[in-house]
């Protein structure tokens, strides 16, 4: 039996809904409907919104008791943003749970009133409330790189949140190769699950580990991050790029963040592919985004507070550990970047950033009053001041 919903005038159709935003285009956002809203205590105290409240279960409209996935995907609609929330400065990204006013369930239409405090929160990708990275690289074509694996790694290390790593393509290598990469990743603190959606290995490991949660995806171009959505929702129809044969790199395929809900619960987000993603984080910070390093550091501490475990004596970090020169590595970009960042500000102290026909350029700041003109009070001031003294 097909599922009723409010006439758009009466009285449930006026009460606020509240949902998860699955994509951003525009200004307008695609809201999942939250099944079971009726009775929902979220949207009754919205300002005593907690984060038992907002757990996994409750975020995913499929995965609530005695609605299935097919029966909670109907109840989607197109929203706009109320006035007072673009005054206010209030962004809406995916993944955030919103409160819909006014549902019209016969155009798919309503408007969000208002988000709830977010749990989580990237700017890169704009994702909220996110529960975990899951990381996916391939053991061949294009090859796997170790370099370009710690790179993202660290920078998911940065999120706060959860890190997974999947290999795909486990088919195109042998079983030793497979389980020579596990125990070398495992090394570096990480456990990696072998996948091949060809033949199917490791998938149903891969299922759980994204059951009722809130995933990003990433990784390279053409590690199969396409296809993996594809088989984990046969609907979806992401396409699929080829790897370059010259550069053994895939093509860029994914151009926007969304949310894709998978039929055993949760919410998965393809992020665009990318092969070095920029690290931000200041030196100091950077040895905490290695678990090997912490591990180090939970056992022993440095002589210096301020280490940047480089070539100061007595360091714990600083030893025989492979991604110990992927470390050095990053710290003398940080190191650059630091340094960069210091030179602009002092360089803004003195300078002004002025733009003239389309064109930037540094001009010498001017000193505050000096070269201001005088107001006419203070020069009358001035010439009586000045007649007083020659009278006397």
């Amino acid at each position: 039996m097909a599922e009723k919903y409010p006439e758009p005038n009466s009285e449930r159709s006026k009460t606020p809904l509240l949902g998860t935003v699955l994509a951003v285009q525009a200004n307008y956002y695609q809201v999942k409907i939250d099944s079971g809203w009726e009775n929902s205590s979220e949207t009754e105290n919205p300002g005593k919104f907690d984060a038992e409240s907002s757990n996994a279960k409750s975020a995913f409209p499929g995965s609530r008791q005695g609605t299935s996935h097919a029966e909670s995907s109907k109840a989607k609609l197109l929203c706009t943003r109320r006035a007072r929330l673009k005054k206010i400065g209030q962004q809406v990204m995916v993944g955030d749970r919103a409160i819909v006013e006014e549902p019209d369930w016969i155009g798919g239409r309503g408007a969000i009133a208002d988000i709830l405090p977010r749990q989580t929160e990237l700017d890169r990708p704009p994702i909220a409330n996110a529960n975990q990275i899951l990381l996916v690289f391939a053991l061949a074509d294009p090859p796997l790189e170790p370099y370009q694996l710690s790179r993202f790694l660290v920078k998911a290390e940065t999120t706060g949140l959860d890190v997974s790593l999947c290999l795909n393509k486990s088919d195109l290598v042998t079983e030793e190769q497979i389980q020579e990469w596990r125990a070398r990743i495992l090394s570096w603190g990480y456990e990696a699950i072998p996948i091949s959606v060809l033949t199917g290995t490791g998938l149903a490991q891969l299922k759980d580990s994204l059951r009722d949660r809130i995933t990003v995806l990433a990784g390279p171009s053409g590690v199969g991050k396409s296809s993996i959505i594809n088989y984990l929702i046969p609907n979806v129809n992401i396409r699929v790029g080829e790897v370059s044969g010259k550069l053994s790199r895939g093509r860029h395929t994914t151009r926007h963040v969304e949310l894709f809900e998978l039929p055993t619960g949760g919410l998965l987000a393809d992020t665009p592919g990318f092969n070095q993603p920029d690290l931000d984080s200041s030196p100091e910070e950077l040895a905490f985004y290695f678990p090997e390093a912490r591990q180090r550091l939970e056992r022993d501490t440095c002589q210096f507070s301020d280490c940047l475990h480089c070539d100061e004596p007595n360091c714990a970090v600083r030893g025989e550990w492979e991604r110990y020169e992927h470390y050095l590595d990053f710290l003398s970009d940080a190191i650059a970047r630091q340094e960069k960042l210091n030179q602009q500000s002092d360089r803004d102290a003195v300078l002004k950033l002025k733009t003239k026909r389309g064109k930037s350029q540094y001009e010498p700041r001017l000193e505050s009053k000096k070269y201001r003109r005088p107001s006419r009070r203070t020069e009358q001031q001035k010439l009586e001041e000045l007649y007083q003294d020659t009278d006397i």
